[in-house]
């Protein structure tokens, strides 16, 4: 890259100094959002409608080598059902058994009419098979659902309501640790575009339910944010938050403090607010202020591929691990990036010391272009501190066309490098199958366990708007397990599982370029322990792993254009 130095002096200065002046106004217009454009409500009558009845299609499948995908919303049978729509899943995941999940959603029983329901489905092997029993309290209008679980696996459907008068207010459902039926439900204040965060970790706070919303359809104004000390049974009177937060997320940390993050009005821009005490049930919640987090953009709403929607919402999470990244506070939202010409990328941004100052903007993302969309972005974190990012990008469609495909990145050191952004479905289009309204809501959601990331998702590849789960397993991003096995070259590892010493036979057929690498279950390089040329032959190499931790690695062998690979297990 060349540069150009230039001599600030006289009129260019001057010239300089005014545009540096309009751009700063610019900017702060530009980042000032009314939360009041975007809400809720009841337009259409409900009309009762079977869903089960209706025709069927076979539902939509895809697996890879390191995730799959199954559609949620399926009959008995597991066909799709045509004629409905539902999008703007969560997910809750059991922690003390991850084959248990549920998904809820809007669901729209007519596509033709955008009277929505509390949709919901679950799992209990694993996402291989979902069951859709159908909604919560048929005929009452519901919407933006957010779905969470505590320590022992209960878990919790927050969802909005609103009456005919507009006023705006959520019930919080709860299924007991091991069932698959929602309880009557609980008043449990709230307004328009809730999250919920349920604290896990152990402490006097574990257990609290936390929710915040929009402050503009709120239930109890001035407030906009609640807690349950008592395991979701009740929740207190509402109070406000530090900086007004909205269109944004909640998440607990390690010692039980309680961020909330969101775009605030009264910075100009993302702000996170943080509470010490919130896990005191007999405390009075107080807020230490707020941050302000810079991303490099702003929140779009109402444009491009989610023209009636939010192209995304701010995620906030917290570092459990124990580790080296403990307490580490992460942000992540999909930005208009306005100043540099593209309309949004995936950014993150990284604390080390609890929310007080933040990393500069990265963006997570890899395309070159800066005319894709890269929209939706969500983020969670695993126990083992694994930092998952997903998100809808258009960089496949042809130029001007806002079909997307998912995509998945993820981080092992913080955040401060991220891995080769990976495809994970096809082309869909966006804008079909909307149930009379120009979105496919506004929000994925997505829980991480040390194996895998669960996202729950939406998408159109059906030719309609459906609900979808998909796992991720990173141990097999980066390393191709599923190679055909080549009769002219091969590799294996004896004795296996093994207490750290390895012997590794490989053959190769030919002279040529040769590479032998030893990698971690994230595709991560941990050693080249051949690089170079050899013949034809078969070759034993040793290799002392003593000192690696307890786990599973790969070992992958290249010869030419062809490659094979064996898993190695250590156990000590």
């Amino acid at each position: 890259m060349t540069f150009t130095k230039y001599s600030l002096e006289g009129p260019l200065l001057a010239g300089l100094m005014l545009l540096l002046v309009q751009i700063g106004f610019s900017q702060k217009q530009i980042k000032t959002l009314d939360p009041r454009s975007h809400h809720e409500v009841s337009d259409d009558p409900y009309v009762a409608r079977s869903v089960l009845d209706l025709k069927k299609s076979p539902a939509y499948r895809e697996r890879g080598s390191f995730y799959f995908t199954n559609q949620v919303n399926v009959d008995e049978g597991g066909f799709n059902i045509e004629g409905d729509a539902a999008n703007e899943p969560s997910i809750a995941v059991d922690p003390t058994n991850p084959d248990r999940m549920a998904i809820g959603w809007r669901q729209f029983d007519d596509v033709s009419n955008n009277f929505r329901q509390a949709g919901y489905g679950y799992t209990l092997d694993g996402g291989e098979t979902w069951t859709f029993p159908g909604v919560i309290e048929p005929g009452i209008f519901r919407s933006d659902p957010v779905l969470g679980s505590d320590a022992d696996g209960n878990f919790y459907y927050n969802s909005l309501t609103v009456d005919n008068q507009d006023n705006f207010w959520c019930d919080v459902f709860i299924i007991e640790e091991g069932g698959v039926e929602w309880d009557e439900g609980r008043f449990a204040q709230g307004g328009d575009k809730q999250w919920m965060a349920i604290d896990q970790a152990e402490g006097i706070g574990q257990g609290n339910n936390y929710s915040n919303w929009t402050s503009y359809y709120s239930i109890c104004e001035p407030g906009y944010f609640t807690r349950s000390a008592d395991n979701g049974e009740t929740f207190e009177d509402c109070i406000t938050i530090s900086g007004a937060p909205f269109w944004g997320t909640l998440a607990t940390g390690p010692e039980g403090e309680l961020y909330v993050a969101g775009y605030s009005n009264i910075a100009g821009g993302f702000i996170i607010s943080k509470s010490v005490n919130a896990q005191d049930p007999d405390a009075m919640i107080t807020w230490g202020g707020f941050n302000e987090v810079d991303l490099g953009g702003y929140i779009e709403n109402g444009e491009g591929p989610n023209p009636g929607g939010l192209l995304g919402q701010t995620w906030v999470a917290v570092d459990k691990s124990g580790g080296e990244y403990n307490g580490n506070v992460y942000m992540l939202c999909s930005v208009n990036r306005q100043f540099i010409g593209d309309p949004l990328d995936v950014m993150f941004a990284r604390s080390t010391d609890g929310g007080e100052t933040w990393s500069e903007p990265v963006r997570v993302n890899d395309d070159l272009s800066t005319n894709n969309w890269q929209w939706f972005g969500t983020m969670s974190v695993a126990p083992n501190g694994r930092i998952d990012v997903v998100w809808l990008d258009t960089r496949d469609a042809f130029p001007g066309s806002f079909n997307s495909s998912l995509y998945y990145s993820y981080s092992i050191d913080a955040g401060e490098t991220f891995s080769p952004n990976e495809r994970l479905s096809g082309l869909f289009d966006p804008h079909v199958g909307w149930p009379q309204q120009n979105k496919m809501g506004d929000y994925f959601h997505m829980v991480s366990d040390e194996c895998c990331a669960h996202l729950a998702w939406a998408n159109t590849l059906n030719g309609e708007q459906d609900v979808y789960y998909t796992q991720i397993n990173p141990w097999f991003v980066g390393v191709d397990e599923t190679n055909q096995k080549n009769e002219n070259i091969s590799i294996e590892s004896y004795p296996n599982p093994t207490t750290g010493l390895i012997s590794i036979r490989y053959k190769t057929l030919g002279k040529g370029a040769v590479s032998v690498k030893l990698y971690d279950v994230y595709g991560k390089i941990i050693k080249t322990l051949v690089a170079g040329t050899k013949g034809a032959g078969s070759f034993i190499l040793k290799y002392d792993g003593n000192d690696l931790p307890d786990g599973v690695y790969y070992c992958r062998l290249e010869s030419g254009s062809m490659s094979d690979v064996t898993k190695i297990t250590i156990v000590k």
